[in-house]
């Protein structure tokens, strides 16, 4: 089997990690890459091959258009050079021998710099003030930052704001002479297709000013596997390390795109570059600069995407949407009406088409908004109206605030065999219980079979998260079925 690995494109060359695909940054350490001599060419007027002039004419025209998107693009496009500090752990055997029986082990910390680059582009200049949207991973730890221009003048930069969750960060650099600096167009990825031709431009592995041309492959691939809440345009035009903050550019000269990671065997380029769409980026660059920070709206919800077969249990096959496995005490969604249990279709009346996009578009609101959810709740469609707060990372990670505190899942013959429940025993299986939370309180364990809510008997999740109404019930109990055994838990009162 061959052992994959992928890397994020970073501040220095990382030793490629098997058994599992690894993010690649786009940074990379000066002078890393391999030289290799093509052989001698034809003279430029020498023709190879005889060439229709009708089909030569299409050509022509192509390379019209990426010449005038290349000289057009470039001049805002930038070199990010950074240095930042690492410290790391030394030991020093002769000091240990010399200061024998004293209590010193002889090791300690060392501080060093490291140098290495990314990619960068132009999106505002205000006064004298010029500011560069690149990714968190290139400029977000850096000691010093310098911008290089396509003309190669350089400029000291600082950075403005960073969001590790999103991959991206603003720097910005003064110049006496802003007629001088060219600003890059944003255009619109919600209208970025698959085969669409693009272009990627950065510094990729050192080599400054550099343009490759592909496709799209494809649009809405997820971050989750590098940690990233956002969705990522796929492309095969060429991303190498020190290409991370570039922009992907259509054929307009727009930037639809902020190139980020690539998949790999081998370390390099092979087709599988991704990049952020811009339109995720917009509200963020206006947030930099009057806040130093993104501020993400807080829905107070759990999601989750949920099997076919669960969604056959809940009343919801062959809908597209965002199931809410659990809500925070006191949260907007609680607070709103949004319940454990119900399934989200739509926001402010956009259809959602999964968890990573809906995460994305209540992030998006600001505190204080009051956004409308659309979910389907016992086979009914319900629209719920919740005034969005500002996310604290905080609170979000409270789990003694988390209703109920765990999952469930429907009760098949295969967890009934496994389980050892008898015939005539319905319910649901409770999947996971989350430390300190409300079903920890009540020793509730993974594994148990809930039969009733509040003496409610439930034979299916559509029956169990209908019976789970915390607008109803003030306080609640679970009739729980486990080792041969039905018993009621304690009842959990709910704050008012």
């Amino acid at each position: 089997m061959k052992k994959w690995t992928k890397r994020i494109l970073g501040i220095t060359a990382a030793t490629a990690v098997a058994f599992g695909v690894l993010a690649l940054s786009c940074k990379v350490n000066k002078g890393s890459a391999n030289v290799a001599f093509a052989q001698e060419s034809r003279s430029a007027s020498e023709a190879a091959v005889k060439i229709p002039a009708d089909a030569l004419a299409v050509t022509q025209a192509l390379q019209t258009t990426f010449r005038s998107i290349s000289s057009e693009v470039l001049p805002a496009v930038v070199e990010v050079d950074v240095t930042t500090t690492q410290t790391v752990q030394t030991y020093n055997p002769f000091e240990y021998f010399f200061n024998f029986g004293n209590g010193d082990s002889g090791s300690g910390t060392r501080e060093y710099e490291s140098q290495g680059l990314g990619s960068g582009f132009i999106v505002r200049k205000t006064g004298k003030t010029v500011y560069v949207l690149t990714n968190e991973h290139v400029a977000g730890d850096a000691k010093k930052i310098t911008i290089r221009l396509n003309d190669e003048r350089e400029f000291e930069g600082k950075l403005v704001g960073k969001d590790e969750r999103m991959d991206i960060a603003l720097v910005s650099f003064q110049c006496d002479d802003p007629s001088t600096i060219t600003v890059a167009t944003l255009g619109d990825s919600d209208l970025v297709q698959q085969g669409d031709i693009c272009l990627a431009m950065g510094s990729p592995l050192g080599y400054f000013a550099s343009v490759t041309q592909g496709i799209v492959s494809a649009t809405g691939r997820s971050g989750a596997q590098i940690g990233s809440i956002s969705d990522f345009i796929q492309t095969d035009a060429d991303i190498n390390q020190g290409n991370s903050g570039g922009p992907l550019i259509n054929i307009y000269g727009e930037v639809i795109g902020i190139n980020s990671w690539i998949a790999s065997q081998s370390g390099g380029s092979q087709g599988l570059g991704f990049s952020i769409p811009i339109n995720n980026i917009k509200t963020a660059i206006d947030q930099f600069i009057s806040d130093g920070k993104i501020t993400y709206g807080w829905l107070g919800a759990s999601l989750a995407d949920i099997t076919t077969e669960f969604k056959k249990e809940l009343g919801v096959e062959d809908t597209a949407g965002s199931f809410i496995s659990q809500v925070f005490i006191g949260s907007p969604a609680m607070k709103g009406g949004l319940q454990a249990g119900d399934y989200v279709i739509a926001l402010n009346g956009k259809a959602v088409k999964d968890t990573a996009q809906l995460v994305r578009d209540v992030g998006n609101l600001r505190a204080g908004q009051t956004a409308t959810f659309t979910v389907r709740r016992a086979g009914q469609k319900v629209d719920i109206t919740v005034k969005i707060d500002s996310r604290d990372e905080e609170v979000s990670a409270d789990n003694s605030k988390l209703w109920p505190g765990f999952t469930v899942s429907p009760l098949t013959d295969s967890l009934r065999n496994r389980l050892s429940v008898e015939k005539g025993v319905d319910g649901v299986v409770i999947t996971s219980v989350q430390e300190k939370s409300p079903a920890a309180a009540l020793r509730l364990q993974s594994g148990d079979v809930i039969t009733a809510v509040n003496g409610t008997k439930v034979t299916s999740v559509q029956e169990f998260y209908a019976a789970l109404d915390t607008q109803k019930n003030s306080q609640i109990y679970f009739d729980v079925y486990s080792d041969g055994h039905t018993v009621s838990t304690a009842r959990y009162r709910l704050p008012n």
